[in-house]
């Protein structure tokens, strides 16, 4: 469902522009009122990216200020809209990220803007909180082919990033991160490993080097040595990755299914798993050899797709690959896997059974 269309016959106020593109703009979101379009497609575009999930929570915000005689009604009017607009922040960030993992980079591009826009708003022009939205932007533009828009908004990234000593290592790496995908896309293999090892780098100090967060930066390096067909680095960086991807699940799975401690992983979190634990399952059935440590590496890999889905509650998924994973750890010699993979298949038939 899309939000519907209201012509703009003659619009009062300010000259109305498009959400998406600034130019003038003709029509307007009749359930917000605040929000306005070119044409209908641009309306449809940024209804299914975010404006259908922020529809009304725009409206406070770019509504204008009620008139208030005392302070304290002013003071409280503005902690009101800026706590709004943190929350738009947050949320049209979130949603951005989830299109990106999903490799749905047009769709990603309204949400970002949004961010971007609503963060200028709230911090104004060169803050760093700016950095997150032009990440999101520089990563949606590589993906749709636009290097030179994705190193515009690099550059605007990596320079308040600079002039902003205290600046987080969590915001460091992420830039280095999103320039090695740049230099990657570019055909600069050495950059690239320069800045995915600095993402490495920042993202251990913050989170520890076994962190999901962490191996995503060896998971792309891989992906360059990969085109250089260096195989041997390549299986050593996947390594720990499924390693890291392994031991986040398994403690998750643990508490859910031991300490009945409902935890679940985020929309992102899940995407980037099916995402990077898939590429690496494909990698390996593309090797196609029966060596030991292929066989571990697959049952490893179909354990966590198992548990990932176990997490989202997808039953059906989760035993599929459940089923698969035993199979594959059956046929090492090393059964350290068989246990707690038929735990998982006995506990996810049960969850099945129980919600059909």
């Amino acid at each position: 469902m899309s939000a519907a269309v209201n012509p703009l016959a003659n619009p009062k106020g300010g000259k109305k522009l498009c959400e998406l593109c600034h130019k003038p703009a003709y029509l307007q979101c009749t359930k917000c009122g605040v929000t306005f379009y070119c044409d209908i497609a641009h309306q449809e575009a940024d209804w299914l990216s975010i404006h259908n999930r922020v529809c009304q929570m725009l409206v406070p915000v770019r509504t204008p200020t009620p008139f208030h005689n005392l302070q304290t009604e002013r003071d409280h009017h503005r902690a009101e809209i800026r706590k709004a607009q943190e929350q738009l922040i947050s949320m049209s960030e979130e949603e951005a990220r989830r299109w990106l993992f999903e490799g749905r980079c047009q769709e990603a591009l309204p949400a970002a803007r949004l961010c971007l826009r609503i963060a200028m708003e709230t911090h104004g022009p060169n803050a760093v909180q700016l950095v997150p939205a032009y990440l999101l932007l520089a990563e949606a533009n590589v993906g749709l082919g636009s290097p030179s828009l994705a190193e515009e908004y690099l550059s605007q990234a990596e320079w308040t990033v600079l002039k902003t000593p205290d600046c987080s290592g969590v915001l460091r790496h992420r830039l280095h991160r999103n320039l090695g995908s740049l230099y990657s896309t570019t055909d600069n293999p050495d950059a690239a490993l320069q800045h995915y090892a600095n993402d490495v780098y920042y993202a251990s100090e913050q989170y520890g080097l076994d962190s999901i967060v962490t191996c995503g930066g060896y998971f792309l390096m891989a992906s360059v040595f990969q085109k250089q067909n260096k195989m041997d680095i390549v299986n050593s960086l996947y390594s720990k990755v499924a390693d890291s991807w392994h031991g986040h699940l398994s403690k998750l799975m643990e508490n859910r299914m031991k300490l009945s401690v409902h935890q679940t992983l985020s929309e992102v979190e899940r995407c980037e798993g099916d995402r990077t634990l898939t590429s690496m399952l494909e990698q390996q059935e593309e090797m196609n050899t029966d060596s030991a440590l292929n066989q571990f590496n697959s049952a490893q890999l179909l354990h966590c797709l198992s548990m990932l889905w176990s997490l989202a509650g997808s039953w059906t998924k989760a035993l599929q690959f459940g089923h698969r994973a035993l199979v594959e750890s059956q046929r090492v010699k090393d059964h350290s896997l068989t246990g707690p993979i038929q735990e998982l298949l006995t506990w996810a038939q049960a969850q099945h059974t129980h919600t059909h």
